[in-house]
């Protein structure tokens, strides 16, 4: 009996390959029967506070089901808003629409629906920038909406998108914030207390800024540095345990090159192990998974100190960003009129 989850536009119904015993088959119904049963129980505002969720996320999403569960775990459809990414789509071009449409073909080459200018990607970020007027461009952006797109519908990406967004990653890309360079250094604070040796090389020997490090991994949800299939699984966790979960993800990924990074005479050459590491280097999906559960962080200490940090920085910095513009963080969106 097939199951009657919709199915995302660009996978398969059971991305298994021919060889799959019937066990494996049988096992992976069976998750996804878990899932659909799960959606009506637990409400999606509640989701993200549900063991049962959290050990269903553990054991392996299945990807007919997997942009439904995203969909749950981002509260998405509570804010989705009926017409509203069709008006936003009329709106005029935002400054970086041909930034947008090259770093699409760039970033998405296999994926030529993806590239135009009328093309779902342009059309979901153009719609996102011009109700966000305060986020600031970068190719990280397209990286993740390009992502979403490859599993779910146009509009449900969008929506998705919005709340990945507002719940864990607009502070890295708001005007003026200083978010991304908090995280780099508690990021570099954390690998010390794991691998000094490492830690000293790195931003010692090697004299890398923090951001330069983790920038790439978090602004991105480290699209281009994973396997689509360990993408998908870091992913379902992120989504559960929010921005802590990428600290974990790059301590497992730096100790997987370490010998890579020991090794390295150059920055540049150090940078090019952690953004693209040898996939021969990295454990399975599932393996990473249990690799980064096990990592000595404590996930309430991260959320603190990054308080903690952005109040003290208010308190002794007065950033001053480009052409006067003054440091305050909008949180204005810009909807259609009904």
């Amino acid at each position: 009996m097939h199951s009657s989850a919709p199915r995302s536009p660009l996978v398969p119904a059971y991305a298994t390959a021919p060889t799959e015993s019937a066990e494996s088959i049988d096992a992976h119904r069976q998750r996804e029967l878990k899932w659909m049963a799960l959606f009506p129980a637990v409400p999606p505002s509640q989701a993200r506070k549900n063991k049962k969720v959290r050990k269903l996320l553990q054991e392996g999403v299945p990807s007919s089901v997997r942009y439904l569960v995203w969909c749950h775990l981002t509260d998405s459809k509570a804010r989705a808003l009926p017409g509203v990414y069709a008006k936003l789509g009329k709106r005029p071009r935002v400054p970086a629409f041909a930034e947008i449409e090259k770093d699409a073909e760039e970033g998405f080459p296999d994926q030529s629906r993806l590239h135009t200018a009328q093309g779902p990607l342009v059309s979901l970020l153009q719609a996102y920038l011009s109700m966000v007027p305060d986020i600031q461009y970068n190719s990280g952006l397209t990286s993740i909406a390009g992502h979403l797109l490859l599993l779910a519908p146009e509009e449900d990406a969008f929506w998705i998108f919005a709340s990945m967004m507002d719940a864990h990653l607009r502070t890295y890309f708001s005007t003026n914030t200083v978010q991304i360079e908090i995280d780099a250094s508690l990021f570099s604070r954390a690998l010390e207390a794991i691998d000094p040796v490492l830690t000293k090389k790195l931003y010692v020997k090697l004299s890398i800024a923090p951001a330069s490090i983790t920038r790439p991994w978090f602004s991105t949800l480290f699209v281009g540095s994973l396997s689509a299939d360990h993408l998908h699984r870091v992913w379902d966790i992120f989504l559960y345990d929010g921005i802590p979960y990428l600290f974990r993800v790059g301590l497992v990924v730096i100790n997987c090159v370490r010998h890579l990074l020991l090794q390295a005479d150059t920055e540049e050459a150090a940078l090019a192990h952690l953004v693209h590491p040898p996939p021969a280097c990295l454990p399975s999906a599932t393996e990473l998974l249990v690799l980064a559960a096990n990592v000595k962080l404590k996930d309430d200490d991260v959320r603190k100190q990054r308080v903690k940090m952005e109040q003290q920085l208010k308190r002794t910095t007065q950033v001053r960003p480009p052409n006067g513009v003054t440091n305050v963080q909008t949180t204005a969106i810009s909807l259609p009129k009904p």
